[in-house]
């Protein structure tokens, strides 16, 4: 356990939707920056047509997003699905540039199971600057006929290609069909720029090192 929660120089920022908690730089390291047990800000979410949003404070990173359909997540284990496969609503992309970052997510074509009006799930962003993995939790209830409000900001801070990272440990993305692991169903383009940024992690497999920093840590 020590030895997977390294030094970190920098950080990330949940920005939308709200995390589970004010950040705690030095819980970010650990589950949902820290916030175990407290899901207490749930918010309204688009099972459709939705985006995240994120502050980064590195260079060049690596982000991607697993999801929990049970009600009050506190372990990785419940982001698990019933072969043990980390359940990917964004698959994992690497790019460079500080300052904020906005990409597309339509959990509805997630292929995980329970996605559904109503559904209350936890979202958890597993974020890699290159010097130890940082986690950010939020909770939210989806909704078919939500639309996220005008005045929540959605933009990209540089120009910088978003690339897909792929290994043959991770499950594979399909163009048509969802992986055993439950990741996104749309195969996007192996790099992109600002003009397709939100859009960038959209169908990109996932990243073995992250991934098998959290099951180390189960």
């Amino acid at each position: 356990m020590t030895s997977l929660l390294t030094v970190v120089s920098a950080h990330f920022q949940l920005q939308y939707p709200p995390p589970r908690g004010d950040f705690v730089e030095d819980d970010e390291p650990t589950f949902c920056d820290g916030y175990a047990n407290s899901v207490a800000n749930r918010t309204t979410f688009p099972t459709s047509g939705g985006f995240i949003s994120i502050n980064s404070e590195h260079p060049s990173w690596t982000l991607g997003g697993i999801l929990a359909t049970v009600q009050n997540p506190a372990n990785f284990a419940a982001f698990q699905d019933g072969k043990g496969n980390f359940q990917q609503f964004l698959p994992f992309f690497s790019t460079t540039g500080e300052g904020s970052f906005c990409v597309d997510v339509d959990l509805a074509k997630s292929g995980i199971s329970g996605i559904q009006n109503g559904a209350n799930v936890t979202l958890q962003f597993v974020f890699d600057g290159g010097d130890g993995q940082l986690y950010q939790c939020a909770d939210v209830t989806l909704a078919d006929n939500f639309t996220i409000a005008t005045s929540i900001s959605c933009k990209n801070a540089t120009d910088a290609a978003a690339t897909p990272v792929s290994t043959s440990v991770a499950p594979r993305a399909t163009s048509t069909s969802p992986s055993s692991s439950g990741s996104g169903s749309a195969a996007g383009p192996s790099s992109t720029n600002n003009s397709a940024m939100r859009n960038a992690a959209m169908g990109v497999s996932g990243a073995a090192g992250l991934l098998g920093a959290m099951i180390a840590l189960l």
